[in-house]
């Protein structure tokens, strides 16, 4: 009897934390871009986060987080793509710098979470529209310069369903350009995993940082360039991590 007392106020107490976060949700504007970064959102963001990585039964393991500059966020992530779970992990791990991704406008349709994005400043773009597109990579240089937010960019623009990696489209490398950031350059994998191992086992997923390209370095490079060597990095990390 007691456990299941205990079981009911756990579950009570759960369903109370949805309804928090629902209310909340129905201050936001889902159809407004924000270009001011909310705090208050973004602690809900990253608690409902720290939360389902519980739920989800992840366990993250990182490498070189002490490459990541520490008191900026004038910062580009760029990684590979290959689960809708990777943003969630990136922001989690990344929550010091207020990531802020470029997103596909589906995204933002999700219940609660999709309205709290927003006022964390994550953009959609128009994948189909090449004018579009390009001023949503210019609002996000704008907010990389104001060091409201870092941004958060996939060279490959949609998820890699075989886990291996798309062509890149160098163009996204223009935003670090425009606001003269550094690129940080991310390695994800196992996320692929979670959708089959829950809910009878947990996911090992693993996020590295391979290398911070400095600002004069990609200000003084062309953006076909960094994405060869954005690439390679990327390609060879991966088949080494496959061979483990």
């Amino acid at each position: 009897m007691f456990l299941l007392k205990l079981l009911g106020i756990l579950f009570g107490l759960f369903l109370l934390y949805v309804l928090f976060l629902l209310i909340c949700s129905l201050f936001i504007n889902p159809k407004k871009e924000y270009e001011n970064h909310s705090r208050f959102y973004r602690t809900l963001l990253n608690g409902a986060t720290a939360f389902a990585m519980k739920i989800m039964r992840i366990r993250i393991h990182t490498s070189g987080l002490e490459k990541v500059p520490q008191n900026t966020r004038n910062l580009l992530f760029v990684s590979n793509h290959r689960s809708n779970f990777d943003p969630i992990i990136t922001w989690h791990i990344f929550k010091k710098w207020q990531p802020a991704f470029v997103s596909k406008a589906s995204n933002f349709k999700i219940p609660i979470f999709g309205r709290f994005i927003r006022k964390c400043c994550f953009m959609a773009i128009d994948r189909e529209n090449p004018r579009n597109a390009l001023k949503t990579m210019l609002k996000a240089a704008e907010l990389l310069k104001k060091g409201e937010v870092s941004i958060c960019i996939y060279p490959e623009g949609t998820r890699s369903k075989e886990c291996k990696l798309l062509p890149f489209h160098n163009g996204v490398f223009k935003t670090a350009q425009k606001a003269n950031a550094d690129i940080v350059v991310l390695a994800v994998s196992g996320t692929e995993q979670i959708h089959k191992n829950y809910p009878f086992q947990h996911t090992d997923v693993y996020l590295d940082v391979l290398e911070v390209i400095p600002a004069e370095t990609v200000k003084a490079t062309k953006t076909d360039a960094l994405g060869e060597r954005i690439r390679t990095d990327l390609e060879n990390h991966l088949l080494k991590a496959q061979e483990v």
